[in-house]
């Protein structure tokens, strides 16, 4: 089978990048955030918050009214809606994946009901990873008896007392009762800050004294750096500044943020050579655009952040530690109250991104949405981005229309134009991705292996077989032993019946390389199929069918090799299961044909002549 095949496709040849190091061009400007590693043998940001025991101790129920045994008379709401309404809704809208509504609903119940304590939990959590903060501030102390849902309730509490303008009560709630796991770190991060916010000025300055390896640094370097700069303490904030992008990471994640100190201090041509520096190499940073522009404009230079907006920088810190762990409702949640402190394009694009990856598709897509067009290159990640969540859910036409939306944005960045092209191709729209694929953008004298990869796919739908060749065989030569470039084009020779035993031996090494492949093979199969191997070739296909149950071709194939081993009952059936599997229209004429007639005599193709 074709490593062309309809994920491939849509991916913009991401296989090829997986296979081959080397495949990895430069990376596009399209995830303005990278995740911290931390060390070895730092403390984590982030433990367990219950450390076993050898004897388990029951977590305390939370203190709750009586609960009736009769419900005299039922709750229900001002529009006549029961509690136990409300609270299947809520569930049914959860198994929808509509997270949002699901918090409101169950909210609502839990109003009418308070004396359900299930339901606070139910209500809490739900809200608490859909956003809904002041539903969290409202039932925290219903929860406050169990460790990490009050831990997230005081969290959520604190950063909601800020938003809303007192600062003074937000850092004395964190001054007399910190944060403990597994928001200990967290509350380490925002409390520089939180008193700057209200004068404590020893508390804001105090000399970061944590391990150089320690990612805590980091952020706690920059809350001091811009203390220092609110306190008219330029020279020492510029130590610190320096400082801190000499740090591991530090230069990558907060350059821009010195250069920004360099703007508001007059000191353009030096700004200017940091925001040229951070768009170089494999992680150009898209905030660095913005301060081009405005140096190129003549613009006046960005304020200097206020302590709120360094809460929400750590904040934003924070869940880079959490993406680097996987831990996509954490990363979510602070990504959310960041954007309560301070709405930025970036932080929405991050956040569509961790609901993305935690299977929320629909927020995702919500998240996505509200990304502008202030800055291109993050516009352009959102639209991508959204283009691969409709993708996943195998919409066709909102995904071609986000991926293009983000093509004419950032028509520079290959992996864009990539992603575009295979998804014309998967709706076999093949003229139109090729028209991208030859445009300017991509067709150029160092054009990379992938776009000849994806160029070949689409010259070969067009049946320009020769000129397909050609495209894929020079990209096989930069990378020979890439198995999808080998496949591809091996199945290629072997379908057409071009170079049979050429094409085989091609397939034969990328089944090697990737053996767990289904696609590749099914290629191996259908090659020893087509050299008259049919027994061997039932095997083959049999074990491509058991990895790739849901694919058509693999299927088709499969009842070929029965049909030519005698094993004609199977072979119909196998067919009958390809119609189950949603073929395209010429599949399907193929395969109803062969219910009715079978196969002819086998004809096995030998080697062709070059």
């Amino acid at each position: 089978m074709r490593s062309s095949s309809l994920r491939l496709l849509l991916t913009g040849c991401a296989l090829l990048a997986l296979a081959s190091p080397a495949f990895a061009q430069e990376a596009p400007i399209i995830v303005p955030a990278t995740p911290i590693p931390a060390p070895e043998d730092a403390p984590d940001p982030h433990p367990p918050a219950v450390v076993p025991t050898d004897e388990p101790v029951a977590e305390a129920e939370p203190a709750a009214p009586p609960i009736p045994e009769v419900w005299a008379p039922v709750p229900v709401d001002a529009e006549g809606r029961s509690a136990y309404g409300l609270y299947l809704a809520g569930r049914i809208a959860s198994f929808r994946g509509d997270s949002a509504e699901s918090a409101r609903l169950l909210s609502e119940s839990q109003i009418l009901v308070p004396e359900q304590p299930r339901l606070w939990n139910e209500a809490f959590l739900t809200s608490l990873f859909s956003g809904e903060l002041d539903t969290v501030v409202r039932l925290t102390p219903a929860v406050e008896g169990q460790a990490e849902l009050g831990e997230a309730g005081r969290l959520v509490s604190i950063i909601a007392t800020l938003r809303d303008g007192d600062a003074r009560s937000a850092y004395a709630a964190i001054r007399e009762r910190p944060l403990v796991q597994p928001f200990a770190s967290i509350g380490q991060y925002i409390t520089p800050a939180l008193a700057a916010a209200t004068g404590d000025w020893d508390t804001a300055l105090r000399p970061v004294t944590v391990n150089v390896q320690d990612p805590a640094a980091l952020i706690l370097r920059l809350q001091r750096a811009q203390a220092l700069e609110a306190r008219r303490r330029h020279d020492e904030a510029e130590t610190e500044y320096k400082a801190l992008v000499a740090l591991p990471n530090g230069a990558r994640l907060f350059t821009i943020r010195y250069g920004e100190f360099l703007e508001r201090r007059g000191r353009r041509e030096e700004a200017l050579a940091l925001y040229q520096a951070s768009l170089a190499g494999p992680a150009p940073d898209p905030g660095a655009l913005d301060g081009l522009a405005r140096l190129s404009s003549r613009g006046r230079p960005p304020a200097a952040p206020t302590p709120t907006a360094s809460v929400a920088a750590a904040l934003d810190f924070a869940s880079l530690i959490a993406t680097e762990r996987q831990d996509h409702k954490l990363t979510a949640l602070l990504l959310r109250l960041s954007e309560s402190l301070q709405p930025s394009d970036t932080t929405t694009l991050r956040l569509g991104m961790a609901l993305a990856a935690d299977q929320q598709e629909d927020a995702a897509r919500q998240a996505f949405e509200r990304v502008g067009r202030a800055n291109e290159v993050v516009y352009a990640a959102s639209r991508y981005n959204m283009g691969l969540s409709y993708q996943r859910e195998e919409q066709d036409e909102p995904a071609l229309a986000a991926l293009t939306a983000a093509w004419e944005a950032a028509p520079g960045q290959t992996r864009l134009g990539l992603s575009l092209a295979g998804q014309l191709l998967a709706m076999d729209r093949n003229d139109e991705a090729l028209a991208v694929l030859n445009g300017p953008e991509l067709n150029t004298a160092d054009q990379t292996a992938d776009v000849r990869f994806m160029r070949g796919a689409a010259l070969e739908a067009l049946g320009r077989v020769e000129e397909a060749e050609n495209e894929l065989w020079t990209a096989l030569q930069a990378h020979p032993e890439n198995p999808i470039l080998l496949n591809h084009l091996g199945y290629l020779w072997v379908d057409s019946g071009r170079r049979v035993d050429q094409g085989a031996e091609m397939i034969a090494r990328a089944h090697a390389a990737d053996p767990e492949n289904g696609n590749i093979q099914d290629s191996l199969g259908w090659a020893q199929y087509r050299q008259g191997q049919y027994e061997t070739a039932v095997v083959t296909l049999e074990g491509a069918v058991a990895k790739e149950p849901a694919n058509a071709e693999i299927n088709d194939h499969l009842g070929d090799a029965y049909w030519q081993v005698g094993r004609r009952r199977e072979a119909g059936w196998q067919w009958n299961r390809v119609l189950t599997l949603d073929p395209d229209a010429e599949r399907r004429a193929e395969i109803e044909q062969k219910l009715v007639s079978g196969l002819p005599e086998p004809t096995p193709v030998g080697a062709a002549q070059p």
